[in-house]
């Protein structure tokens, strides 16, 4: 498979890309910044720089044209309001349109919980990021693509543990990062499992159980 990721140095980004080169696969990450091309090539992936603000939907369609996936994991991380909306907003929609372009239809983005860091008083950009994450999911759900949803708790950078709990609608909680990683893995590779939005946190449940559950059929009673 050849995936083409957006966030690929991020903290889940850089684990899915290791993940996904061990398995054999070919990756793509993309990259903004010049000191993140090491981090990307560390993983076993191909470095390639891109701006997802500043280079059109045609210019991102060319990169993506030849993959079999794209994975969606960037964000702002909380560099202020306008970069939201650009790169968590905006870029989405502009990545969409791009893999839509490319002929790609597969197309996996990494959203938040909705109950995200509700445990405490928020801020007016944290309320603002969390408009726009919605937005995003919205608008991903209207387009042709297919796509599937991944909504993660709290990120932990402490060991995976193999085991998370996943569902259309969970209690929330924390899951780690490399457990996210793994999922999203054994998301691509399960090209049954579409058009569906999955909240995650840690649990019980083997992540290719928990995986393979939303590719059953569902059996109604009598």
């Amino acid at each position: 498979m050849k995936v083409f990721q957006i966030g690929a140095a991020g903290g889940v980004g850089r684990r899915l890309a290791r993940l996904l080169t061990e398995r054999g696969d070919a990756v793509t990450g993309m990259y903004r910044n010049p000191s993140q091309a090491e981090v990307v090539a560390a993983t076993g992936a191909t470095p390639l720089p891109g701006d997802l603000i500043a280079e059109s939907a045609a210019e991102l369609a060319e990169k993506i044209a030849g993959h079999d996936a794209v994975v969606f994991s960037a964000g702002a991380h909380g560099t202020g309001t306008d970069q939201t909306t650009l790169i968590d907003g905006k870029g989405l929609e502009k990545a969409a349109e791009a893999a839509i372009r490319a002929g790609v239809s597969r197309f996996v983005l990494v959203s938040v919980f909705p109950e995200a860091g509700r445990d405490h008083d928020t801020t007016p950009g944290f309320e603002h990021y969390m408009r726009v994450k919605k937005l995003a999911d919205v608008y991903l759900t209207r387009t042709t693509l297919d796509w599937v949803i991944v909504r993660p708790g709290t990120l932990r950078d402490t060991p995976g543990t193999g085991h998370v709990t996943a569902g259309p609608a969970i209690d929330y909680g924390d899951v780690t990062r490399d457990d996210v990683a793994a999922f999203l893995a054994a998301t691509l590779h399960h090209p049954a499992l579409t058009r569906v939005i999955i909240e995650l946190t840690g649990g019980a449940t083997p992540v290719a159980e928990a995986v393979a559950h939303f590719t059953r059929p569902v059996v109604s009673g009598t």
